[in-house]
């Protein structure tokens, strides 16, 4: 990935994630940088803003949203 992630960056992740329920396309947002970059914690939203996921991702799980 060239683009630098950063925090409250709007993500999509990249795979299936079947343990947790979260599939390829969906939409999460980063609210925390862990190692340096080498994993970030995002948290996945419903419409009302409650949050129904949040999990550690390593950056080839996620992409930056294009809008």
């Amino acid at each position: 990935m060239t683009n630098k992630l950063s925090l409250l960056d709007v993500v999509t992740l990249t795979e299936d994630l079947p343990e947790h329920q979260l599939w390829s396309g969906q939409v999460g947002t980063i609210v925390e940088i862990l190692a340096d970059g080498g994993a970030f914690e995002v948290e996945f939203s419903d419409r009302e803003g409650r949050v129904y996921a949040a999990l550690g991702v390593t950056p080839g799980t996620i992409n930056a949203a294009a809008f």
